[in-house]
């Protein structure tokens, strides 16, 4: 179901694109100059999605000698999951978090900053790394790349279009309805923030339970959970909004609006999420 709601909303993210290009530029031109850019832009994303998140986060590759525990730790998990050992990265920054990226499974890496290496103990640590190649398992690293890819695009034209709008005169565009052109400028980036949001927080559930699968205990996750929240409410990640969706945590703990239109579920609804699951696998522990 997740799947089908995550192909759901690419699909509706892509068509959002061709729309604001037809308000754009005008007429069937309009619609093939958005086929072809929603074309370059899943590529584009595809293809150059790792080199582009571990620069952002100035991650930096570390070796079995470098970082022996971090290493067999993504290596052993790895093998469990039937995965390719993918690259192991470290962030130089003292804010707890973690992601992963890379277009497929062959051509992943699992980035961890130096402050989640700090405050987490050896079992919410690997909880952590499975919830990161949960995401490679599942290929949400690309999906959430080329939704913030076709995302960025879509602000790029809403720009283009309200520049039209105000110096283009009166030239016939959107079939000469200005308000369609208005609503479009005003609206579409905000719907593509929405279905861009929808899509993270789907895959971050998605993930949760596959961690909880891969490491036989739900309860580490939801302890790691509880930790980085609060870790981010004292010290927030500096992070490009382009790639928070890849986080484990949202870097940033705001007002209420911030929260809403926050990249992640609610920290406490993905807790009780796992314990709900931990239950389910017939394992019982004290309760927090």
């Amino acid at each position: 179901m997740n799947q089908f709601k995550t192909v759901a909303l690419l699909g509706l993210l892509s068509a959002l694109l061709i729309s604001i290009s037809y308000w754009a530029i005008g007429g069937t031109g309009g619609v093939i100059f958005g086929i072809a850019l929603a074309a370059i832009a899943n590529l584009s994303s595809w293809y150059y999605s790792d080199r582009i998140a571990l620069a952002a986060y100035r991650a930096q590759p570390v070796t079995p000698a470098q970082a022996p525990e971090l290493y067999q730790m993504v290596q052993r998990l790895s093998q469990k999951a039937g995965l390719p050992m993918p690259g192991v990265y470290v962030v130089p920054s003292t804010a707890a978090n973690a992601f992963a990226t890379g277009r497929d499974p062959a051509h992943a890496a699992v980035a961890v900053t130096q402050g989640i290496l700090r405050i987490l103990p050896e079992d919410e640590l690997e909880a952590v790394i499975a919830h990161e190649l949960s995401h490679v398992a599942n290929r949400d690293t690309l999906t959430q790349a080329v939704a913030a890819t076709v995302a960025g695009a879509i602000s790029f034209l809403a720009q283009f279009a309200s520049y039209a709008m105000w110096f283009g005169g009166s030239r016939d565009r959107g079939r000469g309805n200005p308000l369609g052109l208005l609503l479009t400028v005003v609206l579409a980036p905000v719907a593509a923030s929405v279905i861009q949001l929808a899509i993270s927080r789907t895959r971050e559930f998605a993930a949760d339970a596959g961690a909880a699968k891969l490491t036989g205990n739900p309860r580490a996750l939801a302890s790691a959970l509880q930790r980085l929240e609060r870790s981010a409410k004292g010290m927030p990640m500096e992070a490009n909004p382009a790639f928070e969706p890849l986080l484990i945590i949202n870097p940033f703990q705001g007002d209420f609006l911030g929260n809403l239109f926050a990249t992640h579920p609610p920290t406490q609804a993905r807790i009780e999420n796992l314990i709900k699951l931990e239950q389910e696998m017939g394992l019982t522990r004290n309760l927090f």
